[in-house]
C-alpha cells in the first residue's frame, strides 16, 4: 500500500467512525413508536400467518419482517437489540455506498465529502435507529444502484442486480422506483442493454406476483389502502422544498408535527451553497471529461422523485414521503459532493467547503444542547407500569378503556405479556378526535373496540391524552354522568399534552 492508498484509508476509515458513533447517539433514549411496535408484533406472529398478517396492512411488502423476526429470534425484544438491527444494516450500507464511488471512479476528495454528507443526514441518522423497513431499503438500493453501475460499466453482475432487486422490492414498494431509474438509464444512454435490463424487470416482476396476490385478496376482504395512507396530502412546491431540506439536513430531523420543519439557519445555507456549486459545475460543463457519473447519478435521484409526484396527483391517494424516497438520499448527496469538488478554482472550493463544515459544526452543537424531545406515546409505557403495579395483588383481570387507537395499541404491547388486563378503545365519544393515521392492525382482534354505553362494571381504569385533565369533559364528564367516581389522575406530560390514567369506581366500591 503506497502512501496515497494509505492516506485514503484513514481518511475514509476517520469518517465512516463518525457515521457509525452518530449512529449510536440516543439509540434507546425514546420508547418504540406506533410504526416500531406494528415491526415488533408483525416479527412475533408465527410463521403460518406472518405473511397474511402483514398483507392486511396493505402497503409493505415482506423481507424486512423476516429478517426482523429472524433477529429476535437471536436476541430477544429489549429496545437496544431491536435498535441496533437498523443500525447494523445502515452500518452494512457504507460497502455499497463507497464501492458506488470507487465505480464511477471519484477522487478522494470527492468520496471523502459525500461520506460527510451521508454520515451526518439528520434523515438517514433518524431511520437508522428506527425499527422499520427504512434502513433495510437505502442498504438494498446502494447495492443496487452500485450493481447497475458495474453492469453499465463493465456489463457484469447483471443475474446479482437481478436478485438484489427482487430482494429490494419485496422491501418496499419504493423499491420498484430504484428499479424504473436503471431501466430509463439504460433506455437513455445505452440502448444496446435493453434487453438486459427489461429481462431483470420482467424477473423481478414474475417473483412478486405471488404478493401481489396475497395483497389483493386482503384488499378484497374490506382492507382500505386509503385508511393507511389517506391522510397524506398531495405534494407541491413547498413538499419539494422540505425534500431539499431533508437532504441536506445535517443531525437534525422533524420527529412530529410539534417540531419545526428544518434547523432553517443550518440548512437553507447548506441548499445555497450547493446550488451556487451546481452552477458553476455547470458553467464548466464543456471540460467535464466523463458525464455519465453525473448522467446515472441525477437519473437515480429524478426519475424516484418525479415518479413519486405524479402518481401522488394521479392515484387516488398520495404516495408521498421522504422516508420512502430514502432510496434517493446517496446519488443526491455523492451528486452534491461531485458539484463542489469539481469547481475549477481551488479558492472557491476551499471556501465553500470550509463554510459547509462549519455549518455541520454549528448544526452539530445545535443539537448537543437541545435535550431529547418527549413524546406523548412513551408516556403509555410508564403508565401502564404503574398499573401493574397498581393491580399486581388483583385476583381478577383488570379492564383499561383508552378512546385512541394508539394509545390502546401502545397499553396493549407494553401489558401484552400478562393475561392480567384487557384493553378495550371507546369510539364515538361527542368531543374526543382522534388522529386517523394510526388505527390497529387489521385483524389483530385482542384490543376489543366499544363505544359509551359499554362502559360498565364495578371498577375499571381509563387512559386518555388532553391539554389538561378537567371533569368537566369527556371522557370524564361522560364517566361522571353515568354515576361513576373518578380516582386521583396519574399524569406525566409531553410538549403541550397530557396522559392520564386513573381508576373509576361505583360509589362504595
Amino acid at each position: 500500500m503506497n502512501i496515497s492508498n494509505r492516506f485514503r484509508t484513514v481518511i475514509l476509515a476517520a469518517i465512516c467512525m463518525v457515521y457509525i458513533l452518530v449512529r449510536f447517539w440516543d439509540l434507546t433514549t425514546s420508547c418504540l413508536w406506533f410504526d416500531e411496535i406494528f415491526s415488533v408484533h408483525a416479527a412475533e406472529q408465527p410463521w403460518n400467518s406472518l405473511f397474511w398478517f402483514i398483507a392486511q396492512d396493505l402497503i409493505h411488502p415482506p423481507f424486512f419482517y423476516i429478517l426482523l423476526k429472524a433477529w429476535m429470534t437471536i436476541g430477544g425484544e429489549s429496545i437496544s437489540w431491536l435498535r441496533f438491527f437498523p443500525v447494523l444494516l445502515s452500518i452494512i450500507a457504507l460497502v455499497p455506498f463507497l464501492l458506488l464511488c470507487r465505480e464511477l471512479k471519484f477522487k478522494i476528495w470527492t468520496t471523502a465529502l459525500a461520506l460527510c454528507f451521508f454520515a451526518v443526514n439528520g434523515s438517514l441518522i433518524k431511520y437508522s435507529q428506527e425499527v422499520r423497513m427504512y434502513s433495510l431499503l437505502l442498504c438494498l438500493s446502494l447495492f443496487s444502484l452500485w450493481l447497475f453501475a458495474r453492469f453499465f460499466i463493465l456489463g457484469k453482475n447483471f443475474w446479482l442486480l437481478t436478485l438484489i432487486n427482487i430482494l429490494l422490492v419485496y422491501t418496499h414498494y419504493f423499491g420498484w422506483l430504484v428499479v424504473l431509474s436503471e431501466v430509463v438509464a439504460i433506455l437513455i444512454l445505452q440502448r444496446i442493454k435493453i434487453r438486459h435490463i427489461l429481462l431483470m424487470s420482467a424477473v423481478a416482476f414474475i417473483s412478486f406476483l405471488p404478493w401481489i396476490v396475497v395483497v389483493i385478496q386482503a384488499a378484497n376482504i374490506g382492507a382500505d389502502v386509503k385508511q393507511n395512507i389517506g391522510w397524506i396530502s398531495t405534494p407541491g412546491i413547498s413538499s419539494i422544498f422540505e425534500l431539499a431540506l431533508d437532504l441536506v439536513e445535517p443531525f437534525y430531523y422533524q420527529q412530529s408535527n410539534a417540531n419545526p420543519t428544518s434547523v432553517f439557519i443550518v440548512a437553507v445555507p447548506i441548499l445555497l451553497l450547493i446550488l451556487a456549486a451546481k452552477i458553476l459545475f455547470y458553467v464548466n460543463w464543456k471540460n467535464v471529461e466523463d458525464k455519465n457519473p453525473f448522467y446515472l447519478l441525477t437519473l437515480f435521484s429524478a426519475v424516484p422523485i418525479i415518479a413519486a409526484f405524479t402518481a401522488s396527483w394521479i392515484l387516488p391517494v398520495s404516495i408521498w414521503g421522504s422516508r420512502h424516497l430514502i432510496i434517493v438520499f446517496a446519488p443526491a448527496i455523492i451528486l452534491s459532493a461531485l458539484f463542489l469538488n469539481e469547481i475549477r478554482s481551488k479558492t472557491v472550493r476551499i471556501v465553500l467547503v470550509s463554510i459547509l463544515f462549519t455549518l455541520f459544526g454549528a448544526a452539530f452543537l445545535i443539537r448537543l444542547r437541545t435535550d431529547p424531545p418527549q413524546y406523548i406515546w412513551c408516556a403509555w409505557e410508564r403508565l401502564a407500569a404503574d398499573l401493574r403495579v397498581a393491580e399486581s395483588g388483583a385476583t381478577e383481570p383488570a379492564r383499561v378503556y383508552v378512546f385512541e387507537d394508539l394509545v390502546a395499541y401502545h397499553f396493549w404491547f407494553a401489558l401484552r405479556d400478562s393475561d392480567k388486563f384487557q384493553v378495550n378503545v371507546v369510539k364515538g365519544i361527542e368531543g374526543l378526535t382522534e388522529d386517523a393515521a394510526y388505527f390497529l392492525p387489521r385483524g389483530f382482534e385482542t384490543v376489543k373496540t366499544t363505544d359509551e354505553n359499554n362502559i360498565n362494571g364495578e371498577r375499571f381504569w381509563i387512559a386518555f391524552r388532553a391539554e389538561k385533565w378537567e371533569l368537566t369533559s369527556p371522557p370524564l364528564s361522560n364517566l361522571l354522568t353515568k354515576g361513576y367516581k373518578v380516582g386521583e389522575p396519574r399524569v406525566i406530560e409531553a410538549g403541550n399534552q397530557k396522559a392520564s390514567i386513573a381508576e373509576v369506581s361505583k360509589p362504595g366500591h
